[in-house]
């Protein structure tokens, strides 16, 4: 089978397509013919890391079908629609999955919305749920126009948000126009709230980190609370989050996932539902062929995609 790895620490171009055996499932697991996969920015960073071992099999969602079934899975046939998180091995035609982490793709869900919801939407609904959110509340959103950010902004909304602002690296109409047509009430830039020009919010849902995390938390209004879910964090000062009455929540997918199976797949039924019923509107920016792998982590570094990047496999 043809599968994406690196060879050697570095960035788009360390992506090359191997011909390797097709894996086994073990035990509990699944195999998937892979249709598409879904390329996500944490595991763009993972390529760079000196810590991760070589050759590196990049992890994401995957939507296909069912190959095989493992020992101990039940509830599964091969040949049944699949969406999955899988750990590495997902820039590939075949890739095995935990089935705890597996889902069944309902009738009227295409493989391209089932892997932008699959994590992106899990995440993004997780985030608003874990600042527990409140109807009438102001919400920010850094990364905006990525995977995560863009679902963030829509599910805001539907949960009640009085006003969401979109943040982004830089004005980009296309970006601003974007974010407006899924509900965003303000685009701004990463500039803009760096000096103070956004009215405070209750809820920063922040996938940037870094300087930009910093001043998402100064515009928190007192009693806010802002989640991370990606990127690197500064140090917080306890202090000032004291003096201020602002909370600071971290959020990790494998963790929620993992330790509270029922919330994930309660959060799951609803992601589904929201899309059918046409209030979830899930952006592809591109679909790239397996072997331009390297161009869609490209895409992700310069931050230059309007929603999630995919890759087509089959």
């Amino acid at each position: 089978m043809r599968a994406v790895r690196i060879h050697a620490h570095g960035g788009p171009e360390a992506l090359a397509v191997d011909e390797l055996p097709v894996p086994r499932p073990g035990p509990g697991e699944l195999l998937i013919r892979t249709a598409v996969a879904g390329v996500g920015r944490p595991d763009v960073r993972l390529t760079r890391a000196a810590h991760v071992t070589l050759p590196h099999a990049p992890g994401g969602d995957v939507a296909g079908r069912v190959e095989a079934v493992g020992h101990g899975v039940s509830g599964w046939e091969v040949g049944d629609r699949v969406v999955a998180l899988a750990f590495g091995g997902a820039y590939a035609e075949f890739v095995t999955v935990p089935a705890a982490f597996a889902a069944p793709v309902p009738d009227g869900v295409d493989d391209e919305a089932a892997v932008v919801l699959v994590r992106c939407g899990q995440v993004a609904l997780g985030v608003l749920r874990a600042a527990r959110l409140e109807a009438g509340e102001s919400v920010l959103v850094t990364a905006a126009a990525g995977g995560v950010g863009h679902l963030a902004v829509q599910l805001a909304r539907v949960l009640g948000a009085s006003r969401v602002v979109a943040a982004i690296g830089v004005s980009v109409p296309a970006k601003a126009e974007a974010l407006r047509s899924v509900g965003a009430d303000e685009v701004v830039t990463y500039a803009d709230l760096a000096a103070d020009g956004v009215e405070p919010v209750d809820v920063v849902a922040d996938g940037t980190g870094g300087d930009v995390q910093a001043a998402a938390l100064a515009a928190l209004a007192p009693f806010g609370r802002l989640v991370a879910f990606s990127a690197t964090t500064p140090r917080v000062d306890v202090d000032q989050l004291r003096l201020n009455a602002r909370i600071v929540i971290g959020f990790a997918m494998a963790h929620y996932a993992g330790g509270r199976p029922e919330v994930y797949a309660r959060h799951r039924a609803e992601l589904w539902e929201l899309y059918r019923d046409g209030r979830l509107r899930p952006l592809v920016d591109s679909v790239r062929p397996l072997e331009k792998a390297g161009d869609a982590h490209r895409a992700l570094e310069s931050r230059e995609n309007i929603g999630r990047v995919l890759l087509r496999v089959s």
